[in-house]
């Protein structure tokens, strides 16, 4: 019973990031715009990459959910693509810009261990999956 509630708690989270990345080209703030591969997005392509993403996420999530099998692969390149992303905007981002050393290792952190921890998941109850 454990297991079920995993699936149904990951699928919310990737649910709810989905709605946030749908939300970016509202660019409700000046830190709003969607990141791709270290690189803040605005206009046009921050309107278009959020709701790719979005659409992505909320697939990922319904794949969750309904424990499919090829939420296992999109998992894998999700969770690959948060570090290089991490990555990358560590890389191109000013100082300046910094939110801090405390909030970016609590950031990576979550990011990094629901990303990934949400594939080892489905790896390790693949046989769950249909």
């Amino acid at each position: 019973m454990a297991t079920e509630s995993a699936f149904k708690v990951l699928a919310v989270l990737f649910g709810i990031l989905a709605v946030s990345n749908f939300s970016k080209p509202l660019e409700l703030s000046s830190q709003a715009g969607f990141v791709l591969f270290g690189e803040r997005l605005s206009g046009a392509s921050n309107a278009i990459a959020g709701p790719i993403f979005g659409a992505l996420l909320a697939a990922y999530a319904y794949g969750i959910w309904t424990k499919r099998s090829w939420a296992l692969p999109l998992g894998g390149a999700y969770a690959a693509y948060v570090i290089i992303n991490l990555v990358l905007f560590q890389m191109r981002m000013p100082a300046s810009a910094s939110p801090g050393v405390a909030f970016g290792i609590v950031y990576a952190v979550v990011a990094i261990g629901v990303s990934a921890g949400a594939a080892m998941f489905l790896a390790r109850h693949r046989d769950e999956l249909s």
